[in-house]
C-alpha cells in the first residue's frame, strides 16, 4: 500500500538526487551552489543547463581556456 509518507520520501529522495550533483557543479563553476535548487522547478531546470553551459563561469576568469 502506497502511503503519503511513502510518496513524500520518494520525492524528498529524487529531490536530492538531483541537487546534489549539480550543487558540486555550479559550485566548481563559481555559481552559488544553490542556484542547483532550481533543478527541481520544470522548465526553470532547463533554462538552468543552459544558463550554466553559455555563462561567462566565475572560476575560469582569469584563466586562459584557448577559445580567444
Amino acid at each position: 500500500m502506497v502511503t503519503a509518507g511513502s510518496i513524500l520520501l520518494s520525492m524528498i529522495l529524487i529531490a536530492l538526487i538531483v541537487v546534489l550533483p549539480f550543487w558540486r557543479i555550479f559550485s566548481k563553476a563559481g555559481f552559488p551552489g544553490a542556484l542547483s535548487l532550481l533543478m527541481v522547478l520544470p522548465i526553470v531546470n532547463l533554462v538552468m543547463i543552459f544558463y550554466l553551459a553559455f555563462a561567462e563561469w566565475p572560476a575560469l576568469q582569469g584563466k586562459s581556456t584557448g577559445t580567444e
